[in-house]
């Protein structure tokens, strides 16, 4: 399915246009609404298309254009939780959110992302990617009044991203990605009951699935928690022999400008792995020879036909300018590596 060598792609969101939505924010509200919103929203998977192939990335995504939030529009999108009547929970620990709450059972009644999958497969011949909120992380984004068992809870939500995973492996993306930021965070539900929930998500599929796990968006609450980390972060230490013994093809991970200890993918040796080789904290754009640098030192731990350079996580909160050069200078810099091994 993908055939060249280093395949770049982002891992997620990228900025939206102006005039669909406040730029550079995260549960950025829509300007738009009723069909004039559909319509725009199409237009942006088209302009985010464009400029993902402008910058040679090899692996396209709809780069979250059709959603406010990478949690929270699938959930509004199933029966059983209340997004009115509100609570705040603290969010993997870090900082506290007014989120929606779990009132009843847990359904999936209609496609959520399908028909925008079936757009973008159109417009592209290029391998797609898919991002799917992850079911523990949707566990950690809202709070809980029917369930009162995070494992049960968990178990509903695979069973529902498992039914939109499906019909997105059905509608031709090659890829569904799970996004797990809270695999970082709370390791013994990792292991008691996470992976578990995460295999269920990915059950019956036949293309090729991913999780990404990272330290998170470029906001202050994570920027603030990076730096009580110490010298080493050694979180996906206690997560990657369980990932290793899973059924997940792919493996997506912060590195560039992180302390990370790039033995660790030693763990996850045989998995395929994408290495985010640009920093979506800082607005610098990362020259072509830091990204190379970066592959470098991961080719040391991930053999070449299993690294796939891509971003440390969304670029939602960036400009689209800085969003843009990021992904050029991805590209550009995998390019380099190509020409190093003569492929």
């Amino acid at each position: 399915m993908i055939k060249n060598i280093l395949p770049t792609s982002t891992v997620g969101s990228l900025p939206k246009p102006e005039w669909l939505a406040p730029s550079q924010k995260l549960w950025s509200p829509w300007k738009l609404e009723g069909d004039a919103l559909l319509e725009a929203k199409q237009d942006a998977l088209r302009i985010s298309l464009h400029e993902q192939q402008l910058s040679g990335i090899d692996i396209i995504s709809d780069g979250e254009q059709t959603r406010q939030h990478f949690v929270t529009t699938f959930i509004e999108n199933l029966s059983g939780v209340d997004f009115k009547n509100r609570k705040t929970v603290k969010i993997r620990n870090r900082y506290d959110a007014s989120v929606p709450v779990v009132v009843d059972e847990i359904k999936r009644q209609k496609p959520v992302f399908v028909k925008d999958a079936k757009f973008l497969r159109k417009q592209t011949n290029k391998p797609i990617k898919w991002a799917l909120p992850g079911p523990m992380t949707m566990v950690d984004t809202l709070y809980d009044n029917h369930y009162k068992s995070k494992e049960k809870l968990a178990w509903e939500f695979a069973k529902a991203l498992n039914e939109e995973a499906r019909e997105l492996q059905d509608a031709g993306v090659n890829i569904i990605q799970f996004d797990e930021p809270a695999f970082n965070v709370f390791f013994d539900s990792v292991n008691d009951w996470g992976m578990a929930a995460l295999e269920k998500a990915i059950e019956g599929l036949h293309c090729e699935t991913a999780i990404h796990i990272c330290y998170g968006y470029g906001i202050k609450a994570n920027n603030d928690w990076k730096k009580t980390l110490g010298s080493e972060w050694r979180q996906y230490e206690k997560i990657f022999p369980k990932i290793q013994n899973s059924n997940i093809d792919i493996v997506s991970l912060e590195c560039h400008n992180s302390n990370v200890p790039l033995n660790l993918m030693e763990l996850i040796r045989g998995k395929k792995v994408m290495v985010g080789a640009i920093d979506v904290a800082k607005n610098t754009i990362e020259t072509p020879e830091e990204v190379a640098a970066t592959l470098r030192k991961a080719l040391k731990f991930v053999d070449i036909d299993n690294l796939y350079p891509s971003t440390n996580c969304g670029m939602a909160p960036l400009s689209r300018h800085v969003a843009q050069g990021k992904l050029s200078a991805l590209s550009a810099g995998a390019e380099i590596i190509r020409k190093e091994f003569a492929i």
